[in-house]
This record gives structure tokens, sequence and C-alpha cells, in this order.
């Protein structure tokens, strides 16, 4: 049986996963990384650092797999999409940390395109909206912070990628400097309908064209790499896709009006809206979801910055709980929120709202709230902004939504998958496989390399599937709505 091994490079950690042509997993190695905050709203990683976790997430799966992995047919890679690392030609080796998309340094920037009104140019060929979670105005920054690197991408020294052409490029030795076309689209330099990097939008965010990595198809080959020496042998590199489309690829949304929601560090909500590029005029960015055999599909987004990561604020900052696993038991203690919301404008609100100033707050609290209903808030914020970007996207996408499918880490939460449901009156399927990112890179790769011949040979993601149907009453949903929109009023004003 074939196998492939997929890198899955996240916001937390580089995991390296061992898949079968059936899409099971059999085994899985990780490494985390370094979170470095240098000053309020700003992220970064140690690119090199991650680097090395992934060879030696690498070596440690192939100690244990040496069988197996005589029959691999490539490597695969998955990443976290927004993030920009900026590296020396030759060397590989990165010349300041990567700037992570949860960073907020580019919000002047963004405010500052703004008001010469590039919102419409960038709207119109990227189908994103200006704003700091994407890739060009965190290059614009470092541009003018450290000319020293300005000077060095306009001599061709160095080169920007987001993290696949980085890994690809120390995975490669410096043979392959590419990057997968989903990657690429979320940059804010890249037309998703002609499928190329833009001038003037480089132009617009003073990035040289030539610094940029040439652009592939996710199925495409990528080289190959014997991973800095940690595979016995050579293989190929074939299957990169950006992390939340590899979920909507694994999970089999090849038509208009199939959806998921990855419930991960933040939320990214995908709908398959076809092969007809579309702005969004309710606050959904519309994706390049892949492209396959020179035809692109879009997807409609919504993104929401703060999920899974408002549970680890329970944890880390409040100390509320000691562990994730305590989050269902407290949250099902209570009978409902108690009038609770809590809204986690950490770094601003995303889609549909888009306000970076907005804050984080807990409203409704009383003298007879308890940690439970404010653990119970924090689970429920998760929903409801799935609500929030699910309904924009209905509004205009002018398919009917056929359930949604649900992967990640936070998807094994039963309550939150349950509510999720019942306030967005869709059913929600969970795979047995959480993941889904990994997986779809996987699928990509096996198409590439000819395991499979075409997307209706893709088997679907391997275990029996947990179902979750709307239960609640109607009225009880609308009321539940209606106070986390009056929260949300609040909080932006």
């Amino acid at each position: 049986m074939p196998y492939v091994i997929a890198i899955d490079q996240s916001t937390s950690a580089t995991k390296a996963l061992l898949f079968d042509a059936e899409g099971r997993l059999i085994d899985r190695e990780s490494r985390d990384h370094r979170q470095h905050y240098p000053q309020p709203g700003w992220v970064e990683h140690d690119a090199e650092e991650i680097w090395q976790n992934t060879r030696a997430a690498i070596g440690a799966l192939t100690a244990r797999q040496q069988e197996r992995l005589r029959e691999a047919v490539c490597l695969s890679l998955t990443n976290q999409r927004e993030t920009i690392v900026v590296f020396e030609r030759g060397t590989g080796q990165p010349l300041h940390r990567a700037i992570v998309w949860q960073c907020r340094r580019g919000d002047p920037i963004c405010a500052e395109i703004r008001g010469r009104g590039g919102e419409d140019l960038v709207r119109s060929r990227t189908g994103l909206k200006i704003d700091t979670y994407f890739s060009a105005s965190k290059l614009k920054w470092l541009a003018r912070e450290r000319p020293e690197i300005a000077g060095k991408l306009r001599s061709g020294e160095a080169l920007i990628g987001t993290m696949d052409t980085y890994l690809l490029y120390r995975l490669t030795g410096g043979r392959v400097f590419a990057a997968d076309s989903t990657n690429a689209s979320r940059t804010l330099l890249f037309d998703i309908g002609r499928l190329r990097w833009d001038e003037e939008l480089c132009a617009l965010f003073d990035v040289p064209v030539k610094a940029l990595p040439e652009v592939r198809e996710s199925a495409a080959r990528y080289g190959e790499t014997d991973a800095g020496g940690a595979l016995a042998a050579p293989l190929p590199i074939c299957g990169v896709m950006g992390d939340s489309q590899a979920a909507l690829f694994a999970q089999r949304c090849f038509q208009p009006g199939t959806g998921k929601a990855t419930f991960g560090t933040g939320t990214s909500v995908l709908l398959n809206i076809g092969d007809q590029f579309r702005v969004s005029e309710r606050g959904s960015v519309t994706a390049l979801a892949w492209v396959w055999r020179g035809r692109p599909v879009y997807a409609f987004e919504g993104i929401i910055n703060f999920s899974a990561a408002t549970i680890e604020w329970l944890r880390n900052q409040l100390g509320l709980i000691r562990s994730v696993s305590e989050v269902e038991p407290l949250a099902t203690a209570v009978p409902d929120n108690g009038g609770v919301y809590l809204v986690p404008a950490f770094a601003g609100l995303s889609a549909p709202h888009w306000s970076p100033d907005a804050r984080a707050a807990i409203l409704g609290m009383t003298a007879h709230t308890r940690r439970e209903h404010i653990v119970r808030a924090a689970l429920e914020s998760i929903s409801y902004q799935v609500r929030d970007v699910l309904d924009a996207m209905r509004a205009e996408a002018g398919v009917g939504v056929q359930g949604l499918r649900g992967d990640g880490g936070a998807a094994a939460n039963r309550f939150l998958m349950q509510f999720t449901a019942d306030l967005t009156g869709v059913e929600m399927r969970v795979s047995a496989t959480p993941e889904a990112s990994p997986l779809g890179a996987a699928v990509a790769g096996m198409l590439g390399m000819g395991v499979y011949g075409s997307l209706d040979e893709v088997v679907p993601p391997p275990g029996e599937e947990a179902v979750y149907r709307p239960s609640m009453p109607a009225d009880q949903a609308a009321r539940l709505y209606s106070g986390w929109q009056r929260a949300v009023r609040q909080v932006l004003s």
C-alpha cells in the first residue's frame, strides 16, 4: 500500500504524519515551537527553529516507520497560511523572525493604504480585505523598519515566502523556490482571477516581484528531499496546500454549497462557491480554494481570530482552568450562560465586522456569575462567531448550504459542536480524523503522484462521523444570538 508523509506546520507546532492511501493516520510526531511577543499585539516565530523541528519530527517518524517508508510515494506539506518570512538566497537563513498571521504591527500601514483608496483594487484582485491578518503589510513594515533587508530584497540577495515556500526551500537545499497557489493567494499580492503575482499590488506594498516565488498548483511536484538527512532516501515533494483549504479538500467539499469549519487557534469557515471568482459584499473574503488541472475553485471564507485560543486564554491568563479537558464538563455544569457573553476581540474582530480596534470584553455578569458561566460563555463565543460568518455567506453565496464539516482539535468538544448546529441551524458532521489539514495535503499529493486518478476517486476520511443535528427550539436560539449581537455592538461602540 502506498504511504505519504505529511508535514503540518501550524501556528503552535510542526508535525510529521504518516497516512496510507485510504487516508488512515498510521503515526505522528510533533514538535512545539516558541511564540515570541516583542510587544503587545506583535507575534513572531523563529523560522530556523521551525525548520529544525521539521527535520526532527521527520527523523523521529522515520526511525519508527522504516518498513512502511520504503513504500512512501511522496512528502506533502500544509501550513499556517499568512505568516511570512524573509530569508537569504542560497543558505535559506531567515533574516528576521517570521511575522505571524496574528501579528497586528501592520495596522497603521493598512489604515494608510485604505485612506489612499486602495481597498477596491485589493478586493477586486485578491478577494481579500486590506488587513494586517494577511502578509503584505507585514512586508511593507519590514522594508520600512529594516532598510538593510529591503536592500537585499531589491538586489536579489533575499527572498520572500509564506511558510510553505520557506520549508520547500530548506527541504530541497535551495533548489526549489516555489509556493502553492492557495498560500500565494493569502499575501494580498496575488491576483486570484488571473492566477499570478500582481505588479500593481506589489508596488502598493513595496514588494519586489522578483523576490516572490514561482506559483504552482497544490498537486504539482516540488522537487525532492531527504529532509536534511532525516530520510534514508530522497522522496518527491507533492501536495502543498494552505491549512484551511487543505481541510476543505480533505473533507471532499468539491461541490458548490459544501463547506467546513476548522476549529483551531482561530476558526476558518469555508464555503465552496464554484469556479467563478466573486467578491463578497457582506464581510466574508473570497478564497482561492485550490487549482486542479488549471481550473480554479473559489470559496467564501469567514475568518475568526480567536476560538480555541480563547480557551487557552482562560487557562494561561486567567487561570480559570488547568487543562482544556476541563472546559466541556464546566460548560455543561450550568444550564445556560447566565446571561454572560464573552466577545474575544483580543486582536480586534475579524469577519464579518473587520474592526481591528475592537477589544475583548465579558458582559452580562452579576453577583451570581460563576466560573462555569464564564467558561461556557467562552465556548459559546466560538459558535456565535461561526453563525456570524455563515449568515453573511448564505446571504450572497447563491447556493444552498449543505451542512458543515467540522475538524480541528476543538471539534472533539461535543457541547461546542451541538451548540454550533443549534445556533446555525445546519447539520454538523465531524470527521473521526481530526488531522484534516495534513490529510488534505496528502490527498493532493496522491492525486499528483497518480495514486488517485481524479477527484471522484478520492475516498472519504476514514472512521465513523459524529453527526450533530439542530435540536434547540428556534426561539431559544434566536434569543441567545440576539444577546450575542447586543454584546458585539457594545464592544464595537
